[in-house]
């Protein structure tokens, strides 16, 4: 007769996390908690062919495929002792969690797949309508195409507001699950922090230019200076962008601001009298707790795709999407 703990073997199924920026890692991450019971393992966010010679030879350091996205994310697998299996090569694996579906790795397709939004996704623009319109590879429209290779068994999404924007792109609706996502859906508990500043306006950058879009730094700096109208202005410099650059930015038009390049940029939000930023997740985080908030997209639309809030549980929510595939 077969003791517990060999049955217990016999349960355990083996998944494969595939990070990318450190936002997504964190999530996903979180997600692997909710399943102890079975065997995770984590690796960067990797790609196959053309693409991961370019990024070997460090042409997509902008991208969470290289540069400081990958190493902030390798760090923190090594930071929190996660086992690591690059590129999902070493075994096989029952499930394969990933925070973006722009690229699908050949190991992975036609694995039973479970696709997690991330964030905010890019608006509508000229690059969605010219890969749309000629088929060509969904990364070239960065997140506007998120949800769109239908690679996934399960999609799941932030708030019934994205699941309706995702449906009106062509995402199947009987794939989405509304379940929240990690990192965004328990604003309140960033309100107990030990950030030292309070009355604040805080202006969180982007990495447009990373991205190869268009930016107008100077003109989102003196957006921010007129928001803060003689309040303190602290600008919190996007990860992956140039800090020396922006920073020379910044101080050519006021030398009173609190430039910071690190710190958890939650608390930041929950410690400010108001944020301003230009396609950011984090307006959500902001929207959440009441600030005020100035960004590039209308607040009508921010409210009606504002990630639910349901106290830190989307992460338990997904790993039951997740146990469904694995029995």
């Amino acid at each position: 007769m077969a003791t517990p703990s060999a049955l217990a073997r016999s349960a355990q199924r083996r998944i494969l996390f595939i990070g990318g920026s450190l936002n997504q890692t964190t999530m996903l991450h979180r997600i692997a908690e909710e399943l102890r019971e079975h065997e995770a393992y984590f690796t960067p966010f990797y790609a196959d062919g053309v693409l991961r010679r370019a990024a070997e030879k460090g042409f997509l350091d902008f991208t969470i495929l290289g540069g400081r996205p990958r190493q902030m994310t390798e760090a923190y697998l090594a930071g929190h002792g996660l086992r690591t299996d690059s590129r999902g090569e070493g075994r096989a694996y029952d499930l394969v969690v990933t925070g973006t579906d722009l690229i699908v790795p050949r190991n992975v397709r036609g694995q039973p797949l479970v696709l997690v939004q991330e964030g905010m996704t890019d608006p509508e623009d000229w690059r969605y309508r010219m890969v749309r319109g000629l088929g060509l590879p969904r990364y070239l429209a960065n997140t506007s195409m998120t949800g769109l290779s239908h690679a996934y068994a399960a999609f799941c999404v932030a708030s019934p507001g994205y699941r309706d924007l995702f449906a009106r792109k062509g995402v199947h609706s009987e794939r989405m699950v509304v379940t929240g996502i990690p990192n965004f859906d328990h604003a309140e508990s960033f309100r107990q922090n030990t950030f030292p500043h309070r009355g604040y306006v805080l202006a969180a950058t982007s990495c447009l230019r990373e991205t190869l879009k268009r930016e107008d730094r100077k003109g989102f700096l003196r957006r921010a200076l007129e928001v803060a109208d003689g309040r303190q202005l602290i600008v919190k410099l996007h990860p992956n962008e140039r800090a020396d650059r922006a920073r020379r930015e910044v101080f050519a038009q006021t030398k009173s601001a609190i430039v910071l390049t690190e710190g958890n940029t939650n608390h930041m939000i929950a410690n400010c009298d108001a944020l301003v930023t230009r396609y950011s997740s984090v307006v959500y985080l902001a929207l959440a707790l009441g600030k005020e908030v100035h960004a590039d997209v209308d607040l009508h639309t921010l409210r009606r795709l504002m990630p639910i809030q349901n106290g830190g549980g989307s992460a338990r929510n997904i790993a039951q999407v997740c146990r469904h595939f694995l029995n």
